[in-house]
């Protein structure tokens, strides 16, 4: 797998996260983000399980931009 850098959340220091990715080979997108808090987790698991596969992570609203470009990026590549 190769990933695309796309974006870091710029706020977040030397330590970088939240950030953004494309996976270059299936146009993925590839997400790392805070840990969600225990009451946001319930509110997922209201509309079904949460996979032991998967996982939910957040992204701050300052990072819309770098997904869209990221979108944009892996659409790109998708209908190539």
């Amino acid at each position: 797998m190769a990933l695309r850098f796309v974006a870091k959340d710029e706020k977040s220091g030397v330590n970088g996260s939240p950030t953004v990715f494309v996976d270059e080979e299936t146009s993925d997108l590839v997400l790392q983000g805070w840990k969600i808090d225990s009451d946001t987790q319930a509110d997922c698991l209201a509309f079904g399980p949460i996979p032991d596969h998967e996982t939910v992570v957040r992204i701050p609203a300052r990072m819309v931009k770098a997904i869209r470009e990221a979108c944009d990026v892996a659409e790109r590549r998708e209908f190539r």
